[in-house]
């Protein structure tokens, strides 16, 4: 199971739906496209320090994954990665609800949040189709 979650990082970076680096990471926290920031298990004081300030003001998660910096080199690519943050909603919940199987405990609160935030995104989605489609007759000028 935790070769899978690994592997789900790999995936977003394929994907392009994650942000990897303090650098990318924080454009992508000011930009309002991240939905999930993920810091490394042996991430640094200094790393956690700006995570927090990223995450300042704005309502994503920050999240301390268990795995090290070496663990999610491997699977992304990114050497030394630290931090990273998940742009897309659809991943970020896929990621919690992964975390959450195997350690219920420590990510359980957040994967629920997650998916509630995607069930909101969905329907606010659904309404807007809605409500572009035309309903009745077209006038015209005659």
């Amino acid at each position: 199971m935790r070769e899978k979650t690994l592997n789900l990082l790999g995936l977003m970076r394929r994907a392009n739906a994650i942000a990897l680096g303090e650098d990318n990471t924080g454009a992508a926290a000011q930009s309002g496209k991240t939905r999930l920031l993920l810091l490394a298990a042996d991430a640094s004081d200094n790393a956690r320090k700006r995570a927090e300030a990223f995450s300042r003001g704005h309502s994503f998660p920050v999240v301390e994954l268990p795995f090290s910096k070496e663990e999610i080199s491997a699977h992304t690519g990114v050497g030394g990665c630290s931090m990273a943050a998940v742009t897309d909603m659809g991943f970020a919940d896929a990621l919690m609800r992964l975390l959450a199987e195997q350690w219920p405990e420590t990510y359980g609160e957040t994967a629920r949040e997650t998916a509630a935030r995607l069930a909101r995104m969905k329907r606010r989605k659904r309404g807007a189709d809605s409500k572009s489609k035309r309903i009745g007759k077209r006038r015209t000028n005659v």
